[in-house]
């Protein structure tokens, strides 16, 4: 490769962190790669990543061998291809760490670039413009309230979302079920206004929590363009998720004759919602008392229904994206051809984008970490 290809600093730091890796780490993999030719300290790394010296050549060659990736990735510049732009959001438990989190933003990045690159290769298979309802909040409107104008505008019938996969997808959302390597966080997603909004959805959590996350990403993308009190955005989300999944006027009369397990299971396969999703609704719209809703989940509890509830709902599975590669596929293009597109090596494009028939959704954990 020519010496005038350099790596971007910006580029180096978010594929180290998307692999999990320290300085030290990428130095040791370097000389590894090297077959111990190349000298390589941490201090190195660091100043390659804060752009007080140029990777490029052999340098830039063992650089992307230690990172596994192509030198190409390496050299985008992440201004310019969108990494780390727009404001990010995640549904997550309080002890994920941050430097889980700092991957997961990275995770986002670098799936927004391989999609770029892929829908850049196919001029044809360009993502729509996203249709999503922006909602200012204020002492008038509520989340609850910009959940119902979202189901207006995109034209749903009352009760239960039948597929909110689909629906995210044809109003422009990009969704990408993924091994987010932490049973902490459920979602990320990510929109600057101007580029189509992007969900990576944790494909192992249950299909009724997997579903509450996305509306709760929805939530985010339509209430909040701008940083604020993350704990106040996260409670808005959640109430913004209740009630497009779960739509007041809708499922009030279905809490009858008596919220017990026996109602919730049913509702849950009606609803395609959590029992315990479904109790909260029921206790936020005073159809149950604190006491009584404490009981049921005491009683949850106690079955193990906290950790894994009966009755098992279809999962939904996004469409658009696998679409797009099997166009591609079917247009003559190959695996390999989409791999150089999406800036990935063929092996880590085939499990991520393209898996063999019988093979799982899991099998995408197994791109190295």
């Amino acid at each position: 490769m020519s010496d005038v290809h350099s790596a971007q600093p910006g580029m180096l730091v978010v594929a180290r962190e998307f692999r999990s890796m320290t300085q030290a780490d990428v130095a040791e993999a370097m000389m590894k790669a090297s077959g111990g030719d190349a000298a390589v300290s941490q201090g190195y790394v660091s100043r390659a990543e804060s752009g007080r010296l140029a990777v490029s050549g052999e340098r830039l060659e063992l650089y992307a061998a230690a990172l596994g990736y192509p030198p190409e990735l390496l050299c985008l510049d992440p201004q310019v291809h969108g990494v780390g732009v727009g404001l990010v959001h995640h549904r997550k438990r309080a002890s994920l760490t941050v430097s889980a989190l700092r991957r997961q933003h990275a995770h986002l990045a670098l799936t927004r670039v391989q999609l770029q690159g892929i829908a850049a290769c196919r001029p044809g298979l360009g993502v729509r413009a996203a249709a999503i309802p922006t909602v200012a909040l204020d002492a008038l409107t509520t989340a609850k309230d910009a959940a119902r104008q979202v189901r207006k505008a995109w034209g749903m019938p009352p009760g239960p979302a039948a597929d909110l996969t689909a629906s995210l997808e044809t109003a422009g959302v990009l969704v990408v079920a993924r091994d987010l390597g932490s049973g902490r966080l459920d979602a990320v997603s990510q929109w600057d206004g101007t580029q189509p909004p992007l969900i990576l959805a944790n494909h192992h959590a249950p299909a009724d929590r997997y579903r509450f996350s996305l509306a709760h990403e929805l939530g985010h993308l339509v209430l909040h363009q701008s940083p604020g009190d993350s704990a106040i955005q996260e409670r808005q989300a959640d109430e913004f998720a209740a009630e497009f999944l779960m739509p007041a006027r809708d499922i009030r009369s279905a809490f009858t004759p008596r919220v017990d397990l026996e109602l919730l299971a049913r509702l849950k396969r009606e609803w395609k919602v959590s029992m315990a999703a479904l109790l909260r609704r029921a206790q936020s719209l005073n159809i149950v008392t604190d006491w009584q809703y404490r009981s049921v989940m005491v009683e949850m509890s106690t079955l193990g229904y906290r950790t894994a509830e009966p009755v098992e709902i279809d999962r939904e599975r996004p469409r658009y994206v696998p679409g797009l590669i099997r166009s591609a596929l079917a247009a003559g293009m190959s695996e390999e051809e989409l791999a150089r597109c999406a800036r990935l090596l063929p092996e880590d494009f085939q499990l991520l984008y393209a898996p063999r028939e019988g093979a799982t959704v899991d099998s995408a954990s197994k791109v190295r970490p």
